[in-house]
């Protein structure tokens, strides 16, 4: 059963987000206590800013046994120096600030599992044709904000590790869902026959579907074997164009309107390169060697059921 064996008391940031919303959902269906910290007043949760800095609330931590850390600012926007700030402290601070007061617990009053989000972007921004395992080395400093802000995300979550908290970072690329992320901003133009590659579409795009990307949150809840990076993406990657295709073809909708590069760079800036135009194919290998099992590995079935309503 999809709710066996996970802890019995769940604490979860990021909450109202795309993931969060969806993770939610799923363990209500679970004999399980969520308990929330948000940045904003809603009933139920404890009030907490992670771009502070400032530990969450000690009661929010009493007796909980797990940890899914999902806060973070959208990326997808122009990249001013306020939009940079903001996506980088509402997940290093936050995620600093929480590691570092899940590891003062005392030990018994510890979480047993702490799972937090961070991305692909951890590898870089193109790769030419390697196909990345967890193992591949990372970006060198300085390559991207997004690669940086990758590569400090998954460190600030070290302290509750080495406070003997099994601590799994979760690397996702594009999530597919029909009501928010990429995909959704996409539709519009595909449905109207206005969609297309990106660039010149050869550039290969690590995605995952939302179902896939819960279930592995929950795989990484009940797995004790499980611990460190992970690669949180299907195992077929796809290029460009072939999204393009797949997706006019799921929508009955053509699909060959090619957005150039430079009107791309235009419209978003240096954020065109970091995620649109960025080249990476990273591979779940600690996952399927694990046991985890994708229900949507191929992009077809993703998007078709994704899509339906």
């Amino acid at each position: 059963m999809d709710c066996e064996r996970l802890p019995e008391k769940i604490l979860i940031t990021g909450g109202s987000g795309l993931v969060g919303t969806a993770l939610r959902h799923r363990l209500a269906g679970c004999a399980v206590q969520i308990v929330e910290l948000s940045h904003r007043r809603r009933p139920g949760a404890f009030v907490w800013n992670p771009e502070s800095g400032e530990p969450p609330p000690a009661e929010a931590l009493e007796g909980v046994r797990a940890v899914v850390n999902l806060a973070g600012a959208p990326i997808a926007r122009r990249w001013t120096a306020s939009a940079r700030r903001h996506i980088h402290d509402s997940r290093v601070n936050g995620t600093r600030a929480l590691a570092d007061a899940l590891a003062a617990l005392p030990p018994d009053a510890r979480p047993s599992v702490f799972v937090s989000m961070t991305g692909v972007a951890f590898y870089g921004i193109k790769r030419a044709e390697e196909r990345l395992d967890e193992t591949a080395r990372p970006a060198h400093p300085g390559e991207g904000f997004l690669c940086d802000l990758a590569r400090e995300w998954e460190a600030v979550a070290h302290p509750a590790a080495r406070a003997g908290i099994r601590t799994v970072t979760l690397r996702t690329g594009v999530v597919l869902a029909r009501r928010g992320g990429a995909l959704a901003s996409m539709l519009p133009a595909y449905k109207t026959g206005l969609g297309g590659p990106c660039g010149d579409g050869r550039q290969r795009l690590a995605w995952i579907s939302l179902d896939d990307l819960v279930s592995l949150i929950f795989f990484a809840l009940r797995t004790p074997s499980v611990s460190g990076a992970i690669n949180a993406v299907a195992p077929n990657p796809v290029t460009q164009a072939d999204f393009a295709r797949q997706l006019g073809m799921a929508l009955n909708r053509p699909a060959s309107l090619r957005m150039p590069a430079f009107l791309l760079r235009l419209i978003f800036g240096r954020m065109a390169d970091e995620t649109i135009l960025s080249d990476l194919a990273p591979y779940p290998a600690k996952a399927l060697a694990a046991g985890f099992h994708f229900k949507h590995p191929e992009l077809p079935e993703a998007l078709e059921s994704t899509l339906r309503p």
